[in-house]
């Protein structure tokens, strides 16, 4: 049936999208969600529906388009196109398949991840598919095989360099930017490190957040591959070079509800890794009150699972079990968290001495873990120290600033917020817990990670002695409302506890 155009100037940002009047879709036995090929010449496209009951939105006889659908075949307002249905992508199947808690073979997990990567399936349908992995579990062949999907259906970076090494923290420890100080000792030290990072999801700042502070990081594949030939490695954000696009629309289903499933995760970190085709690879499990991974049980758990699954697909992994109690460093929000990292690098006084230790600690385990030729493994930390106190490190941190775009390599001009308020300390006492959740929920309604220079700096961490009126921790904020908003959280909840 041959419909009118109408350019409803919406894009959805993915999935393919048209409107139908009601009566039209009632004509036609089509409901919301049902599949329609639009043809236009030689050109068509397949779209999911959606119904309209108002006139205004689109008329009897019209089609209303989104950006993506317009483009696909070349079309604009008042074009005459053909609408006929369309059957559902087969992955829609194997998902009902999963659901019922049937295993799915490589075959159709493939189809599944292709099809998402292709905007072929719904979010709803996705959801379905996330619910499925949550409720029923993927075993180790689906696990591999999701990991092998992910991996396959998007760019992989190809640099002639060995070892390649990357390196993940599972997350949930407020801080934590160990990677802005590994990635320039292991690049100092002669490692390969093309580093692709996320921005945040749930915490006050991603690595990409805070990087992005002191320089571009939205770079594609090509400049990618140019900074990691020049200088060794780079930090650049993970969503602006398409590796491994399945696991990002995957996450955004899975964030309203924090569903995630076991074999999901390591599918997601290590096709990651694999998409810069790393051959070697850290994973950092932080276990605590507030982490991610509150038990020591649950992360010896995962290491066993990250290491079956690396030895499948070819990658050797080492995975170190971390402390995850408290909040690493000092900043929490990119400003301040950048500040941090560049105190570090530049054995500055005001240096978060436990952010430098456990960088230290990481890095030399790599060296440990996988040495250069004529290295002696058990020199591992003495290596990576001296490679950070020399300034060799910042060297290389200050050369992968410049080639990913310049912004600020000097701790004192990066901007905070300028409106703080002090918190201090209402009696004597110890510092006994800094509630990780409470600290990331504050940084956050202050402001962080959109708003660069807010967030919060602790003064002091877990064991630190204390006396009536030193200051605990400050909130920094650029908002007004945002700043309010955080001293009324602040009110209600209290981030340290003293004893």
């Amino acid at each position: 049936m041959k419909f009118k155009v109408k350019d409803v100037d919406i894009t959805t940002g993915g999935i393919l999208v048209a409107i139908l009047n009601k009566k039209d879709a009632t004509m036609l036995d089509l409901n919301t969600g049902d599949r329609i090929r639009i043809t236009r010449g030689s050109k068509s496209t397949v779209a999911v529906m959606d119904v309209s009951g108002s006139d205004k939105i689109v008329k009897r006889g019209e089609i209303g388009l989104m950006h993506e659908a317009l483009e696909n075949i070349g079309c604009r307002s008042r074009s005459v196109v053909n609408v006929s249905l369309e059957v559902k992508p087969r992955s829609v199947a194997y998902i009902k398949e999963k659901l019922k808690g049937n295993k799915l073979d490589e075959e159709k997990l493939r189809t599944i991840i292709q099809d998402i990567v292709d905007n072929k399936l719904t979010s709803i349908e996705i959801t379905y598919f996330v619910a499925a992995g949550y409720t029923n579990g993927f075993d180790m062949d689906e696990t591999v095989a999701l990991t092998r999907a992910m991996i396959n259906t998007g760019k992989i970076l190809k640099i002639d360099c060995y070892p390649i090494v990357d390196k993940h923290c599972i997350g949930g420890v407020s801080g934590n930017r160990t990677t802005m100080i590994v990635v320039p000792i292991l690049v100092a030290a002669g490692y390969c490190m093309p580093k692709t990072s996320s921005r945040s999801i749930t915490s006050p700042a991603g690595t990409a957040d805070t990087m992005e502070v002191l320089c571009g990081v939205g770079l594609d594949m090509d400049q990618m591959k140019k900074v990691v030939e020049k200088v060794g490695g780079c930090m650049t954000w993970g969503g602006a070079v398409n590796l491994a696009p399945a696991d990002d629309k995957i996450i955004t289903v899975e964030h309203p509800l924090s569903v995630d499933a076991e074999g999901q995760l390591l599918a997601s970190i290590l096709a990651k890794k694999g998409t810069v085709s790393a051959t070697h690879v850290l994973i950092d499990i932080p276990v605590g009150h507030g982490a991610k991974i509150e038990r020591v049980a649950k992360a010896k758990h995962l290491r066993k699972l990250f290491m079956r699954v690396g030895k499948k697909i070819g990658m050797k992994i080492k995975v170190m079990i971390t402390d995850g109690s408290q909040p690493i460093g000092n900043g929490i929000g990119p400003a301040l968290e950048a500040r941090d990292v560049l105190w570090v690098l530049g054995n500055n006084p005001s240096a978060p001495q436990d952010l430098k230790q456990k960088s230290l600690l990481l890095a030399a385990e790599v060296m440990r873990s996988y040495p250069l030729k004529g290295w002696k493994s058990r020199h591992g930390y003495r290596h990576a120290k001296q490679l950070l106190e020399s300034g060799r490190a910042m060297e290389v941190m200050q050369a992968i600033i410049a080639a990913q775009g310049p912004k600020v390599t000097d701790p004192k001009r990066i901007r905070l917020g300028k409106l703080k308020k002090d918190y201090k300390a209402p009696a004597d006492g110890k510092v006994s817990v800094i509630e990780n959740r409470l600290v990331s929920r504050a940084a956050k309604i202050a402001g962080a990670p959109f708003d660069k220079g807010a967030g919060m700096y602790l003064h002091h961490h877990v064991g630190d002695k204390v006396k009536k009126g030193e200051v605990l921790f400050t909130i920094y904020a650029e908002n007004r409302k945002k700043f309010s908003y955080a001293k009324d959280f602040l009110k209600e909840f209290k981030p340290y506890v003293l004893k």
